[in-house]
């Protein structure tokens, strides 16, 4: 029994020792598996006479260390390694891993932008390279009193040493930079809201930028804000961008951009008295508020120049245009679709779809639209696609014209359309003679399509039933005065029916007609998008509504529309000046919250009830 207790235990042993040589043997193939980084870091910038650190860090086990030549810059130590390991255990996996670091104390010796070509190192038996690094050395800094960004310091106070630090306008300060001051109207110009300070950064509160009125804003994201060393009037400061965003003018004229603010706490050295060792051993601080705000920019903003294309519809910039037709030889009743795609840099947000004319017997229905578009430094670029569908219920030869797009570049101060080729649609017949029958359609659904005169109508020879002649309606007064109400009612539908062809005639008639109708049924759509909070949709869709209405009211093609020529076709209908302004206010309403930090659903509420109200006054003002 003792010997069989004995072999047990060995044999549980040898299994504990088989399974942890087990989790060794995979935790160091996970290490040898790693993904391994080699990488170079050191600051952007930094002063004449300044050290700074020039480190190289990777995650592994490595050694032979081959740095660039470092002409511009004097070594004065390096490099001193530092390394650390960690090892885990995770549902019986080990993983571990080794970060080894080498760095090196350097100090510039003229100003100017330097780079320093990426070093190589060896792992086992394979080279590594790094990234290499760019930096700035800016001239010393010419302050002679201050904490200055560059490591300098000193104390502001009053003259016993005892009362409370301040700080200066000079110290710390926020500065609003614009890209131009000068620009044409829709063309886009980068804002910048920067904080400068030579003392310690803390905290920055109460952040309140502009509402920049007069403009349309897309903000550029900033996840990562980091402090950088700049020079500037001679002083090198800690600067950090607080917000950078690409302006649209709206309009023509001189706008201002009003003034920004913030409260910025700063790390002062105290002028106390040292009173124990621990405070003459370390430096003693104290936190100052300080209040800064910028100065407001004006931007003379010239209007575009005379001599707009007919295919311009606002688009500023630079852009390319290109377009494809999934077929040209089709069947009656299949869909023809054609995708325009608009690229470039501008106002790519707020440009209107080119207008494709179809022939009339095509059922034309609403374009997708798909857009890729990124607002940088550089300003907003990407593109528009846009998919038009339409669908030929006849056979025959059919004439696509050219699609055009113009706008207007702010380089050369010209306008240039861009033009695709034309194109020529052969429809055949479709399945069952499509194209040919006569085709009754409801009108309720585009798909719904049925053909008649295709069944035979047979001779009926059984169940014959012969009736006497007093009971022939034939010859009849019933039958005289049949003939007589059906005279009639066919010319009181000959002049309704006259009427009605003559109305369907003038589209531009049956447009205005509709147009109530079409409103109303996009502005359910908005009611929908409300409710579902999606604010940008919501504000898109209102503004189709109102385009559209207008467009089909005034029998003016949306292409064609400005808030200019709006005005004066409702004057020259009678509306009043009001309800004139209460439109305008809507569309610029709009076109502002699309683009604003955040928009309350009570906002869009009363949006709503003012289109649906401005509509129905359009309606009773303006009867056809």
């Amino acid at each position: 029994m003792e010997i069989n207790r004995q072999t047990e235990k060995f044999n549980y042993r040898m299994k504990k020792l088989v399974f942890f040589l087990a989790l060794f043997l995979a935790g160091g193939f996970a290490v040898s598996a790693q993904n391994i980084t080699f990488k170079a870091s050191a600051p952007q910038a930094v002063a004449m006479g300044e050290q700074f650190r020039l480190s190289y860090t990777i995650n592994a086990e490595a050694k032979d260390l081959r740095i660039p030549e470092l002409a511009d810059f004097d070594v004065l130590m390096g490099p001193s390694t530092s390394s650390s390991h960690s090892t885990q255990i995770i549902n019986g996996k080990m993983t571990s891993e080794t970060m080894l670091t080498f760095t090196y104390i350097l100090m510039p010796k003229k100003e100017g932008t330097f780079n320093i070509e990426p070093a190589s190192i060896k792992v086992k038996n394979a080279n590594y390279t790094s990234n290499a690094v760019s930096i700035k050395v800016l001239p010393a800094d010419q302050a002679g009193s201050g904490n200055s960004a560059s490591g300098q310091s000193g104390n502001r106070g009053n003259a016993n040493g005892g009362g409370a630090t301040t700080v200066s306008n000079e110290d710390i300060f926020m500065r609003m930079t614009v890209s131009k001051n000068s620009v044409y109207e829709q063309e886009g110009i980068l804002v910048t809201f920067k904080l400068y300070t030579v003392y310690n950064p803390r905290e920055v509160n109460n952040v309140k930028f502009p509402e920049f009125e007069g403009f349309l804003a897309q903000e550029i994201d900033l996840p990562n804000k980091q402090w950088v060393l700049e020079n500037h009037n001679g002083r090198n400061y800690q600067t950090v961008v607080l917000k950078q965003t690409v302006l649209y003018p709206q309009r023509p004229g001189k706008l201002t951009i009003e003034s920004g603010r913030l409260d910025a706490i700063v790390q002062l050295p105290s002028n106390r008295r040292v009173r124990s060792i621990f405070e003459d051993f370390f430096d003693a601080y104290q936190d100052v508020s300080k209040t800064v705000t910028t100065s407001p920019v004006t931007i003379d903003v010239k209007p575009l120049p005379s001599g707009k294309p007919a295919s311009f519809s606002g688009a500023v910039g630079s852009f390319t245009m290109t377009t494809e037709i999934n077929s040209t030889n089709v069947k009656a009743n299949e869909a023809v679709t054609i995708k325009t795609k608009i690229s470039g840099s501008g106002n790519i947000r707020l440009i209107k779809n080119p207008e494709v004319i179809f022939p009339n017997d095509f059922d034309i229905y609403d374009p997708k639209i798909d857009t890729d578009i990124r607002t940088t430094t550089s300003g907003t670029s990407g593109t528009r696609t846009i998919e038009y569908m339409a669908i030929p219920r006849y056979a025959g030869e059919f004439e696509i014209p050219a699609i055009q797009f113009s706008y207007f570049d702010p380089k050369d101060g010209t306008y240039k359309t861009l033009k695709s080729d034309s194109y020529t649609l052969h429809v055949e017949r479709g399945e069952g003679g499509e194209g040919n029958a006569p085709v009754v359609s409801n009108f309720s659904n585009k798909e719904s399509v049925r053909y008649l005169g295709q069944d035979i109508r047979y001779l009926k020879v059984k169940g014959i039933h012969f009736i006497s002649r007093q009971e022939i309606f034939y010859g009849s007064f019933t039958y005289a005065m049949c003939y007589v109400i059906s005279a009639i009612l066919f010319l009181v539908f000959f002049v309704i029916y006259r009427r009605q062809v003559k109305e369907n005639a003038n589209l531009a008639l049956v447009r205005t007609k509709k147009a109530n109708k079409i409103a109303v049924r996009r502005l359910k759509n908005t009611g929908k998008l409300m409710k579902e909070n999606k604010k940008e949709e919501f504000y898109e869709e209102v503004l189709r509504a109102l385009w559209g209405y207008l467009s089909d009211k005034l029998n003016i093609p949306q292409a064609n529309l400005t808030k200019d020529n709006v005005e004066a076709e409702l004057t020259k209908y009678g509306v009043s000046e009001t309800l004139i302004s209460e439109f305008m206010e809507i569309l610029n309403t709009c076109e502002f919250a699309r683009y604003a930090p955040m928009e309350s659903a009570g906002t869009m509420d009363k949006l709503y009830e003012a289109t649906v109200e401005a509509i129905g006054n359009m309606e009773n003002t303006i009867k056809k």
